[in-house]
């Protein structure tokens, strides 16, 4: 489902007073693949209430380049809000989710496995709080870029 950042800020809130643990993802999510899916539902085992953080497509191009994204914002909401391992969707337009997450302030903030703590400008904010950050593994050869490159090249 989609919802506007104040709305889920204080969503999360009553969820937490209430014993909930709430994590949240951010991204792009451009082309839906076997490898966004696996990751979602790993994000979703941290808690009870996964958020996902979605590039707007403005912050997809400034972040992947002008030939990006394929999909409109719009519509990746409505995919990736569909999947049963996400309860909801909040359209960020910074480059990062700095902003976003300090004021949903997630109990987990996951990200993949090609992040560290040192390369994740989001980690200080959540560990500011108490929050704790998790990285998931990627699913090895899944990515949009590589779909991309495949229908480029004839492949898909």
């Amino acid at each position: 489902m989609l919802i506007s950042t104040d709305d889920i800020a204080a969503f999360c809130e009553v969820l937490r007073k209430g014993g909930q643990k709430v994590v949240f993802t951010n991204g792009c999510f451009d082309i839906l693949h076997a490898g966004h899916v696996t990751y979602l539902e790993k994000a979703r085992s941290f808690g009870d209430c996964l958020v996902l953080g979605l590039n707007t497509d403005a912050s997809v191009r400034a972040n992947k380049g002008p030939e990006r994204p394929i999909n409109h914002e719009l519509d990746r909401a409505k995919v990736v809000g569909a999947l049963k391992a996400v309860d909801y969707v909040v359209l960020f337009g910074e480059q990062t989710a700095e902003a976003l997450i300090a004021k949903v302030k997630p109990d987990v903030y996951v990200k993949g496995g090609d992040y560290t703590l040192a390369t994740l400008p989001e980690a200080k904010i959540v560990m500011s709080y108490g929050g704790r950050v998790e990285f998931v593994d990627m699913v090895a050869g899944r990515s949009t870029s590589n779909v991309i490159k495949k229908i480029k090249q004839g492949e898909g």
